[in-house]
């Protein structure tokens, strides 16, 4: 829980990783594009402050230590989402999968909530491990990447025949929180395999699903804003938007929070640190302390302590059925909105 002048904040990181990309893990003859692919993540790293950057060796797999004490004793947060990305041509046991995942979160009960992921590539048997991941785990969502490199395939979309029959698996089973990587894109992959366009095909198709595009389809946040504002079942994920754009580009950062205040909503916003690329602290602490910096982006929403505490945690709260204690609910009073004298 953190608490900044008084108001209190219910914090939910939606979209974080625990991953092994030691070299130890990586697929014979696939060295470059292993090596590529974490050396991208590890330079995306560069765009938060200078003093939370670690070296390429810790990025490649960082320990539990680290990961208990960066999101829970330092960095304000109160459950965290775990979202695979497999990646199993490039790693010998997958960057960051379900498992390894599930193992972490078994250790440290109520802290963490273990999404797993599928591809219609796999066919029937994906089906089977979907099933059995929610069975065993109690996965409540999805992470998919439409970009992943498979036996040939350089990505698929979520129009296909295939992929329908994967989110029909998933309302019968109960997830019903679909997480879709559509943002910048990671070497080697394909930058059009992270359109945007599928989502709206399929978010019309199933009502009954809520679709979280996390990095809100960045670099196209305008195609990504339309389609949202017509589908009520699809949200906005801020992994990269505040980690990678609010210390580096933060002109650029309050325009896209003001396009997405407009157009979507702080109701269907959600923060994600996209952890370990960036330490949710920092993101954290900005964000509540965060405004527009100046007249010119005067014709966007104005960002309230309601709004801030809608999407560090409560929104995900919601899609995730976790439980806020009374205090952090919006209808708690805070001590800056008490009468003089008032105990707190």
């Amino acid at each position: 829980m953190y608490e900044k002048d008084g108001e209190k904040y219910f914090v939910v990181d939606s979209h974080m990783h625990y991953w092994n990309a030691a070299p130890d893990n990586w697929v014979p003859g696939a060295e470059r594009y292993a090596k590529g692919w974490i050396e991208c993540f590890h330079a995306y790293q560069g765009l938060g402050p200078p003093t939370t950057h670690w070296p390429l060796e810790k990025f490649q797999k960082y320990s539990e230590e680290d990961l208990m004490r960066d999101l829970f004793q330092d960095g304000h947060v109160d459950v965290a989402i775990f979202q695979p990305t497999y990646l199993t041509e490039w790693y010998r046991e997958g960057f960051n999968t379900t498992e390894r995942n599930a193992a972490l979160g078994a250790k440290h009960p109520g802290r963490f909530i273990a999404n797993t992921r599928w591809d219609p590539r796999d066919g029937d048997d994906g089906l089977k491990t979907l099933a059995h991941n929610v069975e065993r785990y109690g996965s409540k969502g999805v992470k998919l990447y439409t970009a992943e490199w498979r036996e040939g395939s350089r990505g698929w979309t979520l129009k296909d025949p295939a992929a329908y029959r994967y989110l029909e698996a998933c309302r019968e089973l109960g997830i019903v929180n679909i997480h879709v990587h559509k943002g910048p894109t990671i070497w080697p992959l394909d930058k059009d395999a992270f359109d945007v366009s599928d989502i709206d095909h399929a978010a019309t198709d199933f009502p009954e699903l809520n679709f979280i595009v996390e990095h809100v389809g960045l670099p196209r946040i305008e195609d990504f804003c339309f389609m949202a504002t017509q589908e009520p079942n699809v949200y906005a994920g801020l992994s990269v938007v505040i980690g990678g754009l609010m210390h580096a580009r933060p002109k650029f950062f309050a325009k896209v929070m003001g396009e997405l205040l407009f157009w979507v909503g702080e109701d269907k916003m959600t923060f994600g640190s996209d952890y370990g690329i960036w330490e949710p602290k920092w993101q954290i602490e900005g964000f509540v302390d965060w405004d527009y910096p100046g007249e010119e982006f005067s014709d966007y929403p104005r960002v309230t302590t309601a709004t801030k505490k809608k999407i560090l945690g409560l929104n995900a709260a919601r899609l995730y059925g976790i439980e806020v204690p009374a205090e952090l609910r919006l209808d708690a009073p805070s001590s800056s909105t008490l009468a003089p004298g008032t105990p707190a």
